[in-house]
């Protein structure tokens, strides 16, 4: 777990989020604004507009989003007016780090290809599983590494599907309501 000293303390504050893959290659890179802490975890808030940018793929979104990044090895994120329909997309991860500097926070991860995704018209699924099978061959994930992912994989579609908190329909609201008062 990271030091909480680590955690951005206010409200509004920058949060660069940095995913990267198992063998240290840049993924997902973006910046949001500090919402705050619930028994959950920590939560960062993504306006519209907000530049997503990976290695051969980058967007501005049209949608808001707030993340969720708990001390655990997944990292949600709740949709508001997604083009394709996604309400929640949980990314199984390593557990996410915190690091602190004068230029803002930066919470990191690496990426562990396994997706839980809930559609607008409520079906969840797990995704990539043949991405997840290629990079344990490829990266040589530890066997550890693979039976707490398909752990957290097999618990997060049960809490998604029974819309157990934090993905049901509260939690998320009252996260995006404090994104939009930050928005003024």
């Amino acid at each position: 777990m990271t030091d909480p000293a680590e955690r951005p303390a206010e409200p509004g504050a920058l949060v660069r989020v940095r995913y990267r893959k198992w063998d240290g290659t840049r993924h997902w890179h973006y910046d949001g604004v500090r919402l705050g802490r619930d028994e959950h975890g920590e939560w960062v808030g993504f306006p519209a507009g907000t530049h997503y940018d990976r290695p051969g793929w980058q967007f501005d979104s049209e949608w808001e989003t707030v993340s969720l990044f708990p001390d655990a090895g997944w990292t949600p994120a709740f949709n508001l007016g997604h083009p394709r329909g996604t309400r929640v997309y949980v990314d199984l991860t390593t557990t996410p780090e915190w690091t602190a500097d004068a230029t803002g926070t930066t919470v990191s991860m690496i990426d562990l290809d396994l997706d839980v995704i809930e559609r607008g018209d409520g079906s969840v699924y797990l995704d990539d599983e043949d991405e997840f099978a290629e990079h344990r061959a490829k990266f040589g994930y530890p066997d550890v590494v693979v039976e707490r992912t398909e752990a957290h994989a097999a618990a997060l579609l049960r809490a998604v599907e029974r819309r157990e908190p934090p993905f049901d329909e509260a939690t998320p609201a009252r996260w995006f309501a404090v994104l939009r008062a930050l928005a003024g």
